[in-house]
């Protein structure tokens, strides 16, 4: 069978499942003839996304997921802890601004040529130039001392730098160019067999890799809708499919539902300011509604997360508190009671807000609590949560407009209107870019214009530690130091409401290890420990 036929195969196979559902009894002995002829060493995996750019790590590949092609410096095992990849050792100065790494000595890209520190310092470089959303403007210099020993000087100590080493495939200088992108060669587990944009990917193990090979000789992925993707799962010719909540209740034979816990949030983020003021492109800022913690408040503690879990996730996610809920740095002190009424009734009325006219929607002078809430229009889960959650506040008297738009259109209304959106990532740095006082108004980052500086102050002794280790005590004091901070129980800049559970349908007998909390559903975070599937039966 020719890879290309195994890609059309699985695609037609499909398009006649979803044609002939009804008459599927000769077609179904077709599919497990075709899946009983695949090689066990072989794979086949059904994601929704494909990486329109390609898989260029100093544009952005492998962030999210295995790089599949490109090792990095360090990695972050099943526990998110830091570990050593390409690196045996590194060290960080006295001031945290240089980072000296020193790099194995058994390491050959897919084509046969040793990896050396020349170009570690190559796509550093390369990536700082890029443009993309690779953040390196921290990064002075980076140098080659020697052919397996690199130093990066910041500008300024900076912990979560270590993530840089952790999610940056290395690529050859010898074999970059301007295609790079579809024809990628690393030191990873994988090389490139063929890519069939919009259609599917072949990778095959590379022979060249330094670690435990991998089980699977070959793996296939499959860019199908999320339709398509159930039916190729029934059709029993992809060995995973990646499902919404929406098809969780529907058995498939022979496969086993796995659902993965997250941290792809979803949140409400209020503008936190008073109006008035605008920014360099004239957009308005503030919200006199928002702005008052009263208001807040009220929404965190009524909002009725596990109904909503119920509700929209069909019952798989959790209820979202920070952006970081599960992860080393988050502090669980921030867990609150939720689905209280009463309390939140009772904080409006202390802070003023009666309903004077009857009109079931309460006012602090001439001021009426209602506010609009954006969120992407063709997200069907951020639609439902907008609407549940504006369902939750109308026996409070909060009054909130739903409006779906475009990302051009939210990106217009973030910085004066309510806005459901998403983050989640495995680096703390994270946090600091939607809380900071500094990135008020930048981009997607604190579109509310937050500001606290006791806040600040936690995000820059956490930044200037030594180790990451050494910077978890001040991100979680950050969240909530017992007495102020940016979660709930401090300022509510935002109302957390859910971590959404990631769905797989997997084929029974396929081990796909410890997967660790997933990140925000860019990428295939599934795959992040992907050398290590196997068959277990």
């Amino acid at each position: 069978m020719t890879k290309k036929l195994l890609g059309r195969m699985i695609i037609a196979t499909v398009a006649i499942s979803l044609m002939l559902a009804g008459c599927s009894s000769s077609k179904t002995s077709e599919d497990k003839k075709k899946k009983a002829d695949r090689p066990k060493d072989e794979l086949v995996l059904a994601f929704g996304s494909e990486p329109e750019t390609g898989f260029d790590p100093t544009t952005g590949w492998g962030r999210y997921g295995s790089p599949l092609f490109q090792s990095t410096l360090l990695k972050r095992d099943d526990q998110l802890n830091i570990v050593h990849d390409l690196a045996t050792h590194y060290e960080v100065s006295e001031d945290g601004k240089v980072w000296t790494v020193t790099l194995r000595e058994d390491v050959k890209f897919s084509d046969g040529e040793p990896l050396t520190a020349a170009d570690v310092k190559f796509t550093f470089e390369t990536a700082a130039t890029n443009g993309s959303v690779v953040d390196l403007n921290i990064l002075e210099k980076v140098e080659a001392v020697d052919s397996k020993t690199v130093t990066f000087t910041l500008k300024k100590a900076q912990s979560t730098f270590v993530n840089n080493l952790a999610a940056t495939g290395i690529v050859p200088a010898h074999a970059y160019g301007d295609d790079y992108a579809e024809h990628p060669v690393g030191s990873g587990p994988f090389e490139l067999v063929q890519w069939d944009k919009g259609q599917q990917l072949i990778v095959k193990a590379n022979p060249e890799y330094y670690g435990t090979m991998p089980y699977f000789k070959q793996v296939t992925f499959v860019f199908l809708n999320e339709d398509s993707a159930f039916a190729a799962a029934q059709a029993g010719t992809v060995d995973l499919a990646y499902i919404p909540a929406a098809f969780s209740n529907k058995k498939v034979p022979g496969m086993e539902l796995k659902a993965i816990k997250t941290v792809d949030n979803r949140g409400i983020v209020f503008p936190y300011v008073k109006s008035g003021e605008s920014t360099e492109d004239g957009l308005p800022i503030g919200n006199d509604v928002t702005a008052d913690p009263a208001i807040r408040h009220a929404i965190n503690i009524a909002v009725d997360r596990q109904a909503l879990i119920d509700g929209v996730l069909e019952g798989y996610g959790t209820p979202a508190y920070t952006s970081v809920d599960g992860l080393p740095w988050w502090n669980p002190e921030t867990v609150m009671e939720d689905a209280d009424m009463d309390g939140a009734r009772k904080l409006l009325e202390e802070a003023g807000w009666k309903d004077t006219d009857g009109d079931g929607i309460v006012e602090k002078g001439a001021l009426k609590a209602e506010f609009e809430l954006y969120y992407l229009a063709d997200d069907t889960i951020r639609q439902s949560l907008a609407i549940s959650v504006a369902d939750m506040m109308k026996p409070l008297g909060i009054n909130i407009k739903i409006e779906g738009g475009s990302w051009d259109v939210i990106s217009k209304k973030m910085y004066s209107e309510a806005v459901l959106m998403g983050w989640g990532s495995h680096d703390p740095h994270e946090m600091y870019n939607i809380y900071d006082s500094e990135n008020a108004g930048i981009e997607y980052y604190n579109t509310g214009f937050y500001k606290n500086d006791t806040v600040d102050e936690y995000f820059d002794k956490a930044l200037q530690a030594k180790s990451e280790k050494e910077a978890i005590e001040f991100w979680k004091k950050a969240q909530w130091d017992g007495t102020t901070g940016l979660s709930a129980k401090g300022d509510a800049p935002w109302a957390w409401l859910v971590n959404i559970d990631h769905l797989y349908l997997v084929k029974e007998g396929l081990d796909i290890g410890e997967q660790r909390i997933h990140v925000h559903g860019h990428g295939w975070p599934a795959t992040d420990n992907i050398a290590d599937w196997k068959w277990s039966k």
